[in-house]
């Protein structure tokens, strides 16, 4: 099948979990007219209004570069994949600018997951650990970088220094290797070369808050609940979530993205969740 008869299912949801506030930000939007979409998702840090303020001010201003770019009928695949590191430097200029004129913020920061989708490929830029998954063939990946302690911790476990169940609970495993905080940037993921997806594939774009499940636990919900769209996937991920009952459950935010054959159905129109 050519990738231009190629078509995206996309369903949003955000949840403040066990927390006081909701410090994730999360965004979409998909053309009606033409394959072309992205997702955003920031997970704020710095405690009530400096982290939800932080996650805001990231995703409003990855997001509205991005949508300028996609505005313009002439712009090239190959622009929009060089706008989102444009993209991120606007948005921890947005930081940058806010806490210059409101100190009390200083401080506080944000992941930044941005997706592009065009065609049948995604690209992407990573800042932090928000995870990006692939679902293919019933088996679930993680495909982009882990910018937290949690990689040096899982190694502690491969070497036998730590149990599976000291690595999942460490104090130390969601403390961040890079942020968006108005400075410089200690790590970026973000690939030259897209990600092909065929046909069926299903991209998850979420804050850690999902990462609660692990990686079977999600297989299994999303193999039960894939013929009937990204919405009843979505809904039984969420549901998942609530009934592992964790104390201490973070602010969950997901966008479940599949690429499925042409159907009479537009595109979704712009959504967003914060």
């Amino acid at each position: 099948m050519s990738s231009s008869a190629l078509r995206y299912d996309i369903a949003l949801a955000a949840e403040k979990g066990r927390r006081d506030y909701q410090e994730d930000a999360i965004a979409a939007r998909f053309s009606r007219s033409k394959d072309i979409g992205y997702v955003v998702v920031a997970d704020g840090m710095g405690g009530h209004q400096a982290g939800d303020v932080a996650s805001k001010l990231v995703a409003s201003s990855w997001s509205a570069v991005i949508d300028n770019r996609i505005s313009d009928e002439d712009t090239t695949e190959g622009q929009l994949a060089d706008t989102l590191p444009l993209a991120a430097m606007e948005a921890n200029e947005a930081i940058a600018s806010h806490v210059r004129t409101r100190t009390i913020n200083s401080g506080m920061g944000s992941t930044l997951l941005g997706t592009i989708f065009f065609e049948n490929r995604v690209y992407w830029i990573s800042i932090g650990d928000s995870p990006l998954y692939l679902f293919r063939d019933g088996a679930l990946m993680r495909v982009n970088e882990d910018h937290s302690m949690a990689p040096s911790i899982d190694k502690l476990v491969a070497q036998g220094v730590l149990s599976h169940d000291e690595a999942r609970d460490h104090p130390d495993r969601s403390c961040l290797t890079s942020a968006l905080m108005g400075a410089e940037i200690s790590r970026v993921d973000c690939p030259e070369h897209p990600r092909e997806l065929l046909s069926g594939d299903i991209m998850i774009v979420a804050s850690d808050g999902l990462q609660h499940l692990e990686i079977h636990e999600i297989e299994n919900v999303l193999r039960a609940n894939q013929g009937n769209g990204c919405q009843a996937m979505l809904d039984h991920l969420m549901q998942a979530i609530r009934d592992a009952d964790v104390p201490d459950q973070d602010n969950t935010s997901v966008a479940i993205v599949a690429l499925k054959p042409p159907a009479n159905t537009p595109f979704p129109p712009q959504v967003s969740t914060s």
